[in-house]
């Protein structure tokens, strides 16, 4: 009863939010909530009978969080879970409002929450988590975390409230430390990818200090092999085939930390069957190698937020591909932090767009990439994007920074397919 009148201040902000912009303003009620009833989000997270699990790190959350959620479905448990774009407190508070009854109670046996590095760090205090699961440490936007050590730092904090077990990739030196001082009543679970996926890898793995031992198989479960969008998982006990969302051997250890995870919580329930299949049956995650029919023609979504995903989600654009719309936006406050990153292999780019349109060219250009046109206005880009003959071979490609990637959605009606 407590949250009762938060509950309904929430949902009618909600509703207004959403006759001005059908499809946006998620947060907008999350944060009048935070506001009103500043322990409603705590205390939610705190009660779920099989309790609240956390993924966080630098990259990977929303696809290792949705692996997640299937397989422990697959497994008969009643599942709450974020979207990908309420990673942070409001939209954490924003998502819970969407399934709460009137006295603020949300229905599911288990929560399984992306958390923003930052927020999550925030978040957490005051609020046990069951497990932690914790992708990586790479360098990150420089606006908001200006080295590594800093969201080590957050991610630290996050981890400290698990009491049962953190489950964590044995290839990033970073979380090793921090697994390390894990206490005594804790589990710490891995994965990681073998030597022969590394060896596969020009660019690495792209976290900001790998570590210089591989993970063996029994100690944790291990990429063993990627081709294309197949790979296989090693837990020491059986081999898992399965076909991932997009390309890219960092969907593949997304895959292996959302398996290691599941395990970890089913314990003699786990099945490596039944996690095969639905790890298979995954579509890929809002932006994530995406690919959707927009106006009669197959369209590629792949989105970049930082420099490491953007070389490694760059790299994994299938070659040759003929037909890319290059978008980057005002997320992007200072684009000389992806100036390292080489986006040589996209070749050519049709157009090059968003309000960071002209640095992003420039950028391109010295990479090499010869750029047919400029057009900042993005929604002008788009429609003389998709208005252009279909691409001999593949699929018209779309790259964008977060956001770009909101305003490419609400342009092509796509709002509702989080």
């Amino acid at each position: 009863m407590r949250y009762a009148p938060a509950i309904l201040v929430g949902r009618l902000v909600r509703f207004a939010a959403r006759l001005r912009k059908p499809g946006g303003g998620s947060a907008i009620p999350g944060l009048i909530v935070n506001r009103i009833a500043p322990g409603y989000l705590r205390r939610t997270l705190s009660g779920f009978p099989q309790g609240l699990v956390v993924v966080s790190g630098s990259s990977g959350k929303s696809t290792t969080t949705k692996m997640l959620v299937a397989i422990l479905r697959a497994h008969g448990v009643d599942v709450f879970t974020n979207p990908s774009t309420a990673n942070i407190s409001q939209g954490l508070t924003s998502a819970l409002l969407e399934r709460a009854d009137w006295r603020g109670r949300v229905p599911g046996d288990m929560a399984v929450l992306e958390m923003d590095e930052g927020h999550g760090a925030v978040v957490m205090q005051g609020v046990d988590a069951r497990a932690v699961a914790l992708t990586n440490v790479m360098v990150d936007q420089i606006d908001r975390f200006h080295d590594s050590d800093m969201v080590a730092g957050m991610l630290a904090k996050i981890a400290a409230r698990a009491h049962e077990a953190v489950i964590m990739n044995a290839d990033d030196a970073y979380l090793e430390r921090i697994a390390a001082k894990a206490g005594p009543d804790i589990t710490v679970h891995r994965f990681g990818v073998s030597q022969s996926v590394v060896d596969q890898a020009p660019r690495g793995l792209g976290h900001t200090e790998t570590a210089a031992t591989r993970l063996a198989a029994g100690d944790g479960v291990v990429v063993e092999s990627v081709q294309g969008r197949g790979a296989v998982l090693n837990d020491g006990r059986s081999f898992a085939t399965i076909e991932l969302p997009a390309r890219g051997v960092h969907y593949a250890v997304d895959a292996a930390a959302a398996y290691a995870t599941a395990k970890a919580l089913l314990g003699e329930r786990f099945s490596a069957d039944t996690t095969a299949r639905a790890l298979n049956g995954i579509p890929p995650v809002f932006g994530r190698g995406e690919r959707v029919t927009v106006r009669g023609q197959q369209v590629e979504f792949v989105l970049v937020q930082n420099p490491t995903s953007y070389q490694l989600n760059v790299d994994s654009i299938e070659p040759g591909t003929e037909q890319i719309l290059f978008a980057m936006g005002s997320d992007v406050r200072d684009p000389s932090y992806f100036w390292r990153t080489d986006a040589s292999s996209l070749r050519r780019v049709a157009i090059v767009s968003g309000s960071k349109a002209p640095e992003a060219a420039l950028m391109l250009a010295y990479d090499g990439v010869q750029v047919d046109r400029v057009e900042p206005d993005l929604a002008r880009a788009l429609d003389d994007f998709l208005a252009s003959p279909a691409p001999a071979a593949g699929a018209k490609t779309i790259v964008f920074t977060a956001d770009s990637m909101r305003r490419t959605r609400a342009h092509l009606g796509l709002t509702g397919a989080e």
